[in-house]
């Protein structure tokens, strides 16, 4: 009975590992032919986001087709979901500008003009009700009033933002990439009153919260690591091998999963076994250049922008952009 037992334990275990394998579930072909960036999920609508070069293409994520774009636009990085205010935020590089737009009929209805250069990432903290962009080349982050459509503040960073995420309680976390660090920034001071150090010579991009365990997941392209932080010692707790080119990383607090976005044609999957122990269980391969994703947390699938290019060169193929999308098998 005692072998039959730890038979079926480890049976169990063995399950639960195949569970959180991932693999290729479908393609959705999207329009358009220019580079791209970041993906943004809106669960209130179920609608995936996808930055495209002078446009962001819709997806419905019940049908996973094509349900829309919003144009005109002239060099996009990522948007932010406001439900509240049942707008959407567009970064604008290019324009120096926030473009806002309706998340039911998604057209534009006004956009802001940022006394800073080169917005990139952006987000949207609850807790302020506002929206952040993160400006590459002005060290700096702007902060818009959703509901006025007006820049009412500027934080200053002291470092070239990447990505940066919400804890909904009043801080915001940023890596700062020419800096190999990460700020905590106060949004009800709009200052960044601490700066903690992460693995040298790193470059940190992408950033995702574990709100439960108080951890910062930070991962990098100069080293291929990702480097796991507690946010409220600034002690770097664990780190971790991860594909080469990263941008981006997705945190799974059902499944406890942890997606890493890589340039080089793969995705590294790392499970939480708890706060400070962590493995890599799977080394998914995607596509090359497919370095930015989004996670649905509801279905737990992952989705990824990418084109396929001419040989040699970063001019993307006509009709070759797509989202890929995987699921656990």
């Amino acid at each position: 009975m005692k072998k039959f037992l730890l038979t079926t334990a480890a049976l169990l275990m063995g399950g639960l590992t195949f569970a959180q394998t991932y693999v290729l579930d479908k393609t959705i072909a999207l329009t358009g032919d220019s580079g791209y960036d970041y993906l943004s999920i809106d669960q209130v609508n179920n609608r995936l986001y996808v930055s495209h070069g002078t446009m962001v293409n819709v997806v419905d994520l019940g049908t996973e087709k094509q349900i829309g774009t919003i144009e005109n636009l002239k060099g996009i990085h990522g948007i932010a979901i406001d439900n509240k205010a049942n707008l959407g935020f567009i970064s604008d590089g290019r324009a120096d500008e926030a473009v806002a737009f309706d998340l039911k009929t998604l057209k534009k209805v006004g956009s802001v003009a940022l006394d800073a250069k080169g917005p990139d990432a952006i987000i949207y903290d609850p807790y302020s009700d506002r929206i952040y962009t993160f400006n590459g080349e002005s060290n700096n982050s702007s902060v818009i009033n959703p509901n006025t459509l007006r820049q009412v503040g500027t934080v200053d960073l002291g470092g070239a933002p990447e990505f940066a995420v919400s804890d909904g309680k009043g801080k915001i976390y940023n890596n700062l990439e020419d800096k190999n660090s990460m700020n905590v920034i106060d949004t009800k001071t709009l200052k960044a009153i601490k700066n903690y150090p992460l693995a040298p010579k790193g470059a940190p991009t992408g950033i995702a919260l574990d709100q439960k365990n108080k951890r910062t997941f930070s991962v990098a392209r100069g080293n291929n690591i990702m480097s796991v932080l507690d946010i409220h010692t600034g002690k770097i707790m664990a780190t971790l091998p991860i594909g080469g080119g990263v941008d981006a990383v997705a945190y799974d607090p059902e499944t406890r999963l942890i997606f890493c976005s890589n340039g080089d044609g793969t995705t590294t999957i790392i499970r939480q076994e708890t706060a400070d122990k962590y493995s890599v269980i799977q080394t998914l391969t995607t596509q090359n250049r497919a370095k930015t994703l989004a996670l649905d947390t509801k279905t737990h699938k992952i989705y990824l922008s990418v084109s396929s290019f001419e040989p040699g060169t970063r001019k993307p193929m006509p009709n070759s952009f797509k989202v890929l999308v995987y699921k656990q098998q």
